[in-house]
């Protein structure tokens, strides 16, 4: 079943988090970033392939939200391990934190949905708590340069995965097994530790996963709320 939780938004004080850090020594805390402006992105697993391209496209996005003051921090939904060894090879200059369990998502509120019988009476299905799997096979994906049609999230995975050369390991299969239905979720918080501004995915359907707000989006909000 999928998670019946409602996002933090611009007002709510930020969690707190503590988690393994990927590409450097330790940990990462939203305590680290005490008195200082910090975008936290919360990301899938390395099954995702939306999530590896938003990762590889925030890592540029960091550099010109360090020109505004703001640092950033991503977390993944995958085990230390094989983050580390995936980064290790497509290394990213955000600061990153692994989450296998995914307690920073679910202390954000960012939901997870579920995939309930296709024979659910439709007044049960509410998205994000829950969806069908015809539901899914429904949906429609184009990918810029890599799709020739429309495709199904399923299709579109495969399709993006093949390009990539990504090969999936067991603890990837783990991650989706365990969290494929997890939505992401980025988060401005400033200095004094509250949220200024928020976007969580997929607001309105499956159609909307993947969907990620541009570099110029998040620097427009962190220009907007932090000064």
């Amino acid at each position: 079943m999928g998670t019946n939780v409602q996002p933090l938004h611009a007002g709510d004080p930020a969690p707190d988090f503590e988690l393994p850090a990927v590409n450097r020594e330790g940990r990462v805390s939203l305590a680290d970033y005490r008195g200082k402006p910090v975008l936290v992105a919360l990301f899938r697993g390395l099954h995702c392939p939306f999530c590896r391209r938003h990762l590889a496209l925030l890592s540029a996005t960091q550099e010109k939200l360090a020109k505004e003051g703001v640092e950033t921090v991503a977390i993944v939904n995958t085990q230390p391990e094989r983050a580390r060894q995936y980064f290790q090879y497509r290394p990213t200059r955000v600061v990153l934190a692994a989450d296998p369990d995914v307690q920073a998502h679910r202390a954000f509120g960012v939901p997870a949905f579920g995939i309930v019988p296709d024979e659910t009476d439709p007044a049960q299905v509410q998205w994000p708590q829950n969806t069908t799997m015809q539901q899914l096979a429904q949906t429609s994906f184009t990918v810029d340069g890599e799709s020739p049609k429309p495709m199904n999230c399923f299709e579109v995975r495969a399709a993006m995965d093949a390009r990539d050369h990504f090969e999936t390991t067991p603890a990837d299969e783990e991650s989706y097994a365990r969290h494929a239905g997890q939505l992401c979720g980025q988060f401005l918080i400033d200095a004094s530790g509250t949220i200024r501004w928020s976007f969580v995915e997929a607001p309105d359907g499956p159609n909307q996963m993947g969907v990620s707000p541009s570099a110029d989006e998040i620097l427009a909000a962190a220009r907007r709320v932090m000064h």
